[in-house]
């Protein structure tokens, strides 16, 4: 199964300060702050959510198509996206914007304060699904242009192509009309443990309403793994990587994504498939920069035998045999 990637495509512009930021919040002066953190370090990095699983499924063999935009100033990040597996045909070029950034503080307990220029995203708006050749297997729409996403959906659903709503840290731009658009006929969901509260919010919609719009509902849960729940069946918690070193959690995420949707493609269960996504994000993590892991098959399938067990391991780990190791 091809699959689709839409979404950002941005510089990730990541540092870390050494104390807590909720420290630094005054209990009842929320309407007037004024903070500046001094960060020990900084690190440019490769971004962008729709890159992020790109990367990913590339590492695993699957030629993902990324389709957004960006600016002229791309060629760098093409030529290692190219590398990595990643097939960049479908890449709008502004002639006018520079590619997006993402500023990220991250403090000691991994709480973060963050910032997105959308920049050439803008324009993600004027491509066309229809134009892709084949059309994809899947397409995953991540977050992107609120207009992109909303474009992308009604294209999947006119042209019959199943889609997946990853709409993420764009809940905060979206409306209910939107987000329950956004929502609507697609066959998987991702959020994590806040997105999924603040979707009910936002769509006004009860917890089994959801259920009955998405085919399946996958929630991170952070170090307590993953969620999986579908209409009219029991809810599958698949346990998370014990014991990773955090070195940064921007793009864990998108990894974990990539990972389970790799699966899928494999056509392997869910449980398999959040195996994966969770062993890949450990991976990940580990790192910093969010394109900084290697999805390296013999890693992986030692990750999933010692927290999953042989079996899972042995399962996953025939269709990991032909998956590239690029570095």
């Amino acid at each position: 199964m091809r699959i689709a990637v839409t979404g950002s495509i941005a510089t990730d512009h990541l540092m870390t300060f050494p104390g807590r930021i909720v420290d630094q919040l005054i209990p009842g002066r929320l309407d007037q702050v004024s903070l500046s953190f001094l960060a020990d370090d900084l690190e440019i990095r490769r971004g962008g959510v729709a890159a992020n699983i790109s990367y990913g499924l590339g590492g695993l063999g699957l030629d993902p198509v990324l389709v957004g935009a960006v600016g002229s100033d791309f060629g760098e990040y093409e030529v290692w996206l190219k590398e990595h597996g990643v097939d960049t045909g479908a890449v709008h070029v502004s002639a006018r914007r520079q590619t997006a950034r993402f500023v990220c503080l991250t403090d000691q307990d991994a709480n973060q304060i963050a910032a997105f220029y959308a920049g050439a995203m803008t324009e993600a708006r004027d491509i066309d699904l229809g134009r892709l050749d084949p059309l994809p297997g899947l397409v995953v729409v991540a977050p992107d242009d609120p207009e992109a996403m909303l474009r992308h959906t009604a294209r999947c659903r006119a042209l019959g192509i199943p889609f997946a709503a990853d709409p993420s840290q764009q809940l905060a731009r979206l409306d209910g009309h939107q987000a329950r658009t956004l929502l609507t006929g697609a066959r998987l969901l991702f959020t994590n443990e806040y997105e999924a509260t603040l979707l009910l919010e936002r769509t006004g919609w009860s917890h089994d309403d959801v259920l009955h719009q998405a085919g399946a509902w996958i929630t991170t849960l952070g170090a307590d793994g993953v969620r999986i729940e579908t209409a009219g069946h029991p809810a599958l918690t698949v346990p998370a990587v014990a014991g990773v070193r955090t070195a940064d959690p921007t793009g864990a995420g998108d990894a974990f994504r990539a990972g389970f949707l790799a699966a899928l493609a494999w056509d392997l269960d869910s449980p398999h498939a959040a195996r994966l996504g969770c062993a890949l994000a450990s991976l990940a993590l580990a790192e910093v920069g969010s394109q900084a892991y290697t999805p390296d098959p013999a890693r992986l399938t030692a990750v999933i035998t010692e927290t999953y067990g042989t079996a899972a391991a042995e399962t996953i780990a025939a269709h990991l045999g032909g998956a590239p190791c690029r570095r």
